[in-house]
């Protein structure tokens, strides 16, 4: 009987905690793509990331391979990969242009996509050549 009331409060217990941990890092002023990239519009130029979420899932990063500066880029195709102690996932652009910056930083430091997925831990910036791409 013990056994039966401590499995249920634990399994309610880890109910409660994914589905806060789920909401958590949604901030306003970013899209999200379906496949956990998250786009930051500034006019024609968009900050591309991973979202928490894959982060979380993908586990320590220990190598973010990035695009080449002047590469075009396609809404919805890859455009490198971020690999960790668990697996390596392609990174998909959820905008279309020509790559203008990459996150230099995270060559020498790709926990930085762990430790701050929405600050440091940014990828890509793109001169998006359709924004309306992004209107739903």
């Amino acid at each position: 009987m013990a056994t039966k009331l401590w499995a249920s409060r634990a399994a309610s217990h880890l109910r409660i905690s994914v589905f806060r941990r789920g909401f958590a890092s949604v901030i306003p002023d970013l899209k999200y793509a379906d496949s956990h990239e998250w786009v930051k519009v500034d006019g024609t130029s968009a900050t591309v990331g991973i979202t928490d979420h894959a982060q979380d899932h993908l586990g320590d990063v220990v190598y973010v391979e990035l695009p080449e500066v002047g590469a075009n880029v396609t809404q919805g195709k890859s455009f490198g990969a971020v690999e960790s102690v668990k697996a390596t996932s392609d990174v998909n652009s959820p905008v279309s242009g020509k790559v203008v910056e990459v996150n230099e930083e995270l060559s020498n430091s790709p926990g930085l996509v762990n430790g701050s997925p929405y600050e440091n831990g940014w990828i890509m910036k793109v001169e998006m050549s359709d924004a309306g791409e992004l209107t739903p």
